[in-house]
């Protein structure tokens, strides 16, 4: 009598359900691990041996039947072990740098040369500003601006965030006026110094405000207007630039007037000469006060950073003490069309196998369907209640395989105790 195959079947359970607790005891070990992603085994038959092959059906010579194949399985094997790339639980944290994924995509970091992976989104600054991951130094890798034009680079580079980067002053373009001009005041009659004096009369309203150059120096600019002698009309004064301004019988500026030429105002500091165009659109013309005001005035002097953040597309935003809130850069994402197929490097990182598919770079938002989320890191996605129900099925498996291998023992027991 040969030795039994249930001595070797039930080793292939005992190897096969002590790989299983192997794969639990890891998941369970990384209930809390950051970004980490569960797995799970799957076993398979191992090869059966045929005892009688089937026969076919033959009523033509005899009448008999077919006959299915005869055969004895010889244990299982570990089919596969999956990684389960579900979803994990997004919890704020307060850190600005810790950054969270909504959906398939993965960071991409790089040491050295070599390119990874990750769900982990434990980030931090370094003493060079750059943005790396946690305890491995991997820098974060996206897509950065040019610090003069504001320009998005084409491909992934490391970031950098440099908080001594400063915004450079930007010349004023554009202000636009707001307020009201009094429909029933008189023609405007300036003041005549005499003799005899006369007093100025008439509709007159001032506005005095400050403009950037293209070096950040702020400029004193007096916008005046005066009731002129045509009906709706009123003259304007800026600096010595002069104009006209026609409204409506419904007190609304005329769509040919709303926007006065640009005025030039000559520098004599260094600055180029500031061209500023003057928007009425919102001036109205009706009986009441005059009093006139700039709603927006662009442009800006220079400002240094004090805070920045990342939104949901990745954008890497700072604000400055100028009011400017500048895009210095955009994280990237990496999409695989099997992310199952990526190899697991240690510190939650991965890498790209033959079978994980072509991994693709894109940007968070609707592109990719990931979003980001800025102070939050995504947990572990181990469901602690299937894994300790996993280990009771290992455990009953093992102990059944190894009820097997003792009974089987004891049969070729008896077999060698046939010659006493």
């Amino acid at each position: 009598m040969a030795l039994l195959k249930s001595l070797s079947a039930g080793v292939t359970g005992l190897q096969n359900f002590t790989t299983m607790m192997d794969v639990i005891g890891n998941n369970v070990a990384n209930i809390n691990t950051i970004g980490f992603k569960g797995s799970r085994i799957n076993f398979g038959e191992l090869f059966s041996q045929t005892l009688r092959g089937a026969t076919r059906s033959n009523p033509l010579t005899g009448g008999t039947g077919g006959t299915n194949p005869v055969q004895v399985g010889l244990g299982a094997s570990i089919m596969s072990i999956d990684s389960n790339f579900k979803q994990g639980v997004i919890e704020a944290t307060g850190n600005d740098s810790d950054l969270a994924i909504e959906g398939t995509g993965l960071f991409v970091v790089k040491r050295g040369s070599k390119e990874f992976y990750t769900r982990v989104g434990s980030f931090e600054r370094d003493e060079l500003g750059m943005l790396v991951m946690k305890g491995t130094g991997a820098i974060v890798q996206g897509l950065m601006a040019n610090g003069t034009t504001g320009a998005m680079g084409a491909s992934p580079q490391d970031i950098k965030i440099d908080i001594t980067q400063k915004s450079f002053p930007s010349p004023t373009g554009v202000v636009k006026m707001s307020g009201n001009l009094d429909a029933s005041a008189d023609t405007y009659v300036p003041a005549v110094a005499g003799p005899p004096a006369v007093l100025a009369s008439g509709g007159i309203a001032t506005s005095t405000f400050k403009v950037f150059d293209s070096l950040g120096n702020q400029l004193e600019v007096t916008v005046t207007m005066t009731k002129d002698a045509a009906p709706n009309t009123w003259s304007y004064d800026v600096n010595g630039a002069v104009g006209t301004v026609i409204f409506d019988d419904n007190g609304k500026v005329q769509a040919g007037s709303r926007i006065v030429t640009p005025i030039t105002i000559a520098q004599g500091s260094g600055a180029a000469a500031l061209d500023i165009t003057l928007d009425f659109e919102t001036l109205s013309q009706t009986s009441g006060t005059a009093v006139i005001t700039p709603s927006t005035i662009t442009g800006c002097s220079s400002g240094d950073m004090t805070s920045w953040g990342i939104d949901q597309n990745g954008d890497i935003n700072a604000s400055f003490t100028n009011g400017e809130i500048l895009k210095l850069g955009k994280i990237v994402l990496a999409q695989s069309n099997n992310p199952a197929g990526l190899i697991r490097m240690g510190d939650g990182l991965y890498g790209s196998s033959p079978n994980s598919g072509t991994v693709t770079i894109v940007s968070p938002g609707s592109e990719s369907g990931s979003k980001i989320y800025s102070g939050s890191l995504e947990q572990s996605n181990v469901d602690l209640p299937e894994e300790f129900t996993r280990m009771i099925i290992a455990q009953r498996g093992f102990q059944a395989n190894s009820r097997v291998i003792t009974t089987s023992d004891e049969i070729l027991n008896e077999v060698v105790n046939l010659k006493r």
